[in-house]
């Protein structure tokens, strides 16, 4: 069967009145969280996966893994897209991605041009999310194949290089980000050894026997870590909104945009693809790219409608591209895909490279509702831009609350446990204080996710070379994963050392 065939397949899947949907909500509710200030894609998707299990609690496994993987997926690139309304019109970036559209965002605004800057960023995203569909269209199949050739040996590499990648590329401090990296390994080996049926971490207590519930702990760092910050620092942004008056843009503005726009969504998809860029240092390159093309580098800064198409595309482009390591090798790139995994995983479906095999439906249905969740983000943002820029002024008396209930039912549904919730504020609190001292997640919840993958890949290599460790460096691509993975940690770190700044991403 060709690869026109199977993505037929996944449109008859993304078609179905139940997935349509779920695609429409999760883009909906992807630009609310995107809108809202301090949210995020990560927080956001983690918050909606107790919803997701609810809601398609009568479904096959099959199905229910289907509907819920378009729905996160819908409010991860519809998140990206929603960051940009409050950097144009408030200054204040949506989540970390939108940092690079405020700087010429906010002067097109204060201009009077901020429909424009709304408009083109929403033609741009819906570009970026085609061109991501076409990428993942022609690359998944061959890597996934590509990923069967793998050894034991060479997956334990790559996935200590994808662990080695966003930790080398997350939050302010290479130190902390390793650190957090372990923590997230040390947490997910508690629990029972499926081999030698011993109890590791867990002190006597029962609960611990199968180990921390992945979405339990994911919960409660992101959102109730979120919600513990706005309540203690009183983190409420009171800045004066931008008018919206002339919606549509320009001719002169739509030419000036097409070029930077199909330059923002290449490089965005490419950097998207690479573990640990992310979202924040793809829309921070593109607009160093744009800035560096243009022939009138005096205007960005000032309002140059460049300035908005070029990140605003790599942005979304990259959520797209960070979908292929994660769907064709098991190795999620960032946070919010690490997120993506675990809901996976609860669903007893494993990304990588049998996932196209085991379960096209899935896959396939996962890659044609890009298309209809980017059509839907450009039909609902363009004249309804005006709606959700009043959500940005929703008060956390409402907001607060609302996220609290979602995340204390939507983690005892699942396992239906005190222990659970108790589990749930230690992690919001712990969420709380990380944050506060510059202790990136990402790292964490990406090692909670990939730990018994690399422990089951380690075991399996050393069982095949009869306890031999130099399997590790005699496979070609085994040492080749890990010589990029060390070289990824120590670049960053040498640097540092010689006084040059690192752009860090610190994209969730």
């Amino acid at each position: 069967m060709d690869v026109y065939q199977f993505l037929m397949d996944g449109f008859a899947v993304a078609f179905t009145w139940r997935n349509l949907i779920f695609a429409f909500f999760g883009v909906l509710i992807g630009t609310a969280v995107g809108v809202l200030p301090g949210i995020g894609p990560i927080s956001g998707v983690a918050l909606l996966i107790p919803v997701t299990s609810t809601l398609t609690g009568g479904l096959s496994p099959t199905d229910a893994a289907t509907s819920s993987i378009i729905l996160l997926a819908g409010v991860y690139y519809g998140a990206m897209y929603g960051g940009s309304t409050t950097s144009i019109l408030l200054n204040t970036p949506g989540e970390s991605s939108s940092v690079t559209t405020t700087i010429d965002g906010y002067q097109m605004a204060k201009q009077g041009r901020a429909g424009a800057a709304l408009s083109i960023s929403a033609i741009g995203s819906f570009v970026a999310g085609i061109v991501s569909l076409i990428g993942l269209i022609f690359l998944a199949k061959p890597l996934s194949s590509l990923a069967l050739d793998f050894g034991p040996a060479d997956y334990f590499s790559l996935m200590i290089l994808g662990l080695c990648a966003v930790s080398g590329l997350s939050g302010k401090s290479v130190t902390k980000a390793l650190m957090m990296t372990i923590l997230g390994l040390l947490l997910a080996s508690i629990g029972i050894d499926v081999v030698s049926g011993t109890a590791r971490f867990t002190f006597g207590f029962t609960q611990l026997y199968s180990g921390l519930e992945f979405l339990t702990v994911a919960v409660g760092l992101f959102a109730l870590g979120e919600v513990f910050k706005t309540i203690i620092h009183n983190d409420i942004h009171s800045g004066k909104l931008a008018r919206i008056e002339k919606l549509l843009p320009t001719k002169q503005e739509l030419k000036d945009s097409a070029a930077p726009i199909a330059r923002g969504s290449i490089l965005g998809f490419f950097m998207g693809i690479l573990p640990g860029s992310g979202a924040t240092l793809a829309s921070f390159m593109a607009y160093l790219l744009e800035k560096k093309v243009s022939k009138n580098k005096a205007n960005f800064g000032k309002g140059a409608i460049q300035g908005v198409a070029a990140p605003e595309s790599a942005n979304n482009a990259a959520a797209g591209g960070a979908l292929i390591p994660l769907l064709t090798m098991g190795i999620p790139g960032s946070g919010t895909t690490a997120v993506l995994m675990g809901a996976l995983i609860m669903y007893n479906v494993n990304p990588g490279p049998m996932l196209f095999k085991e379960h096209p439906n899935v896959a396939w249905g996962l890659i044609a509702s890009m298309f209809v969740g980017n059509l839907m983000l450009l039909i609902l943002n363009l004249p309804l831009v005006k709606v959700f820029a009043k959500i940005i002024s929703t008060p956390p008396k409402y907001l607060i609350p609302m996220i609290i209930a979602i995340s204390i039912f939507g983690v005892y549904a699942v396992q239906v446990t005190t222990f659970d919730l108790m589990l749930l504020m230690i992690c919001g609190v712990a969420g709380y204080y990380l944050t506060k001292n510059d202790y990136p997640i990402a790292p964490l919840v990406l090692g909670l996710v990939l730990w018994p993958m690399i422990e089951n890949n380690f075991r399996r290599a050393l069982t095949i070379s009869n306890s031999d460790y130099t399997i590790f460096i005699k496979e070609p691509l085994s040492i080749i994963f890990l010589i990029i993975a060390f070289l990824w940690v120590t670049i960053p770190f040498l640097m540092k050392l010689k006084g040059k700044n690192v752009v860090i991403n610190d994209e969730g």
